[in-house]
């Protein structure tokens, strides 16, 4: 899935060394700074944003001494994964050394997975696996993290530089980005069944702008871009075929994300955003804001309006045409957002007043969620 960063947080990338693939360190979190029962509005109190908790904390709920961004969830909503450069979340990180971090809700655990994350790590489904990209040496791979196992492995990756990585619900497949030569001339966009060891190759493309591949939740379709000519296509598995651009002729197009059933695409044109129905091939437009993920079930859009006078972060339920406030105050999130039915959306700020006693003047990762009833609606 790709990652980019929306208004409000600035990521800040040092030089990175070798990655390091460390054992697990694991936490227990007694409680987490929070707000008021989810509804979704602002409390009448100052500085308390009812519906939001902070997850990025230390062991004993104490805020971090270090910035905390991007942030994916499962789609259950139980599972977030996101990095920090904090040294009091877990023990033994070097001040300023960014890592990944698994966050279990029900059981109240943390555990630090990987280190030097280039980019936002992605999630799959069921929250076992989380996937990222470092730089070994002068290269990049992609490495992967699981939950059970409290660590991340090195994937084997046949070019010079593999990126990008998107991960299906049980974690098994992946899509990303391989890049060929040195300097790169090239790139590919893989499919590969990481556990079986088998590789397609589906689409080459004779320059290195942005491809940014999203994979649906049962590896059957990647949509995926040719960032040169500005053209989104989909790839299903089942018939081996390739459609698009699926924006259609003379349209530039930026990808957002593949629903996780695969029913939908999101892409970026203009000032729009527009949903895809794969069965039907049309698309939807939403005007004037920028799409940023879907959830699992294509139904809810999560966006961040044009206008800057407003909300940085609205949810949208596609079925019925209403809005939702996921924050009103400056926030940016990542693909991988959102869990089913919309129930729960992850995000960082670096605003102080989400919830109460937030004074460490560092970005965190938060999780608005709303009332299930109430988000069942339609």
């Amino acid at each position: 899935m790709n990652r980019r960063t929306d208004r409000g947080v600035r990521r800040v990338r040092r030089a990175l060394g070798a990655a390091v693939v460390m054992g697990a360190l694991t936490a227990v979190l007694p409680g987490v700074a929070s707000a008021d029962p989810a509804s979704g509005e602002r409390d009448s109190r100052v500085g308390v944003d009812a519906g939001v908790e902070r997850i990025s904390v230390a062991a004993d709920g104490s805020q971090l001494d270090g910035d905390s961004t991007g942030g994916a969830i499962t789609t259950d909503g139980g599972r977030t994964v996101f990095t920090s450069s904090a040294t009091n979340l877990t023990p033994g990180n070097a001040a300023g050394s960014e890592r990944v971090y698994l966050r279990d809700k029900p059981s109240g655990q943390i555990k630090h997975v990987g280190s030097h994350p280039i980019d936002s790590p992605v999630i799959s489904g069921n929250g076992e696996y989380a996937a990222y990209w470092v730089l070994l040496f002068r290269d990049t791979k992609i490495k992967l993290a699981q939950w059970t196992a409290g660590s991340s492995i090195g994937l084997n990756c046949d070019a010079l530089n593999c990126s990008q990585p998107s991960v299906s619900g049980d974690g098994r497949s992946m899509a990303n980005v391989a890049t060929i030569g040195r300097p790169s001339t090239s790139q590919r966009i893989d499919v590969w069944d990481w556990q079986a060891g088998t590789k397609q190759e589906l689409a080459w493309f004779a320059h290195t702008a942005p491809s940014r591949p999203s994979i649906s939740g049962d590896g059957r379709f990647v949509a995926y871009q040719d960032g040169k000519a500005k053209d989104v296509f989909l790839w299903d598995g089942d018939h081996g075929s390739i459609s698009g651009p699926i924006e259609g002729p003379a349209k530039e197009a930026t990808i957002v994300q593949v629903s996780e059933d695969g029913g939908k695409v999101v892409y970026l044109s203009g000032p729009d955003t527009y949903v895809h129905d794969v069965s039907t091939g049309t698309a939807r437009r939403v005007p004037d804001v920028k799409g940023v993920a879907i959830d699992p079930t294509g139904n809810h859009l999560l966006y961040a309006p044009n206008d800057t006078t407003g909300p940085s972060l609205v949810l949208r339920d596609l079925r019925t045409d209403t809005d939702r406030t996921v924050s009103d105050r400056p926030a940016s999130a990542e693909v991988d957002a959102v869990s089913a039915d919309g129930r729960d959306v992850v995000f960082a700020s670096t605003a102080d007043d989400i919830v109460p006693g937030d004074t460490n003047g560092k970005s965190d990762v938060f999780v608005r969620s709303f009332d299930r009833t109430v988000a069942r609606q339609g």
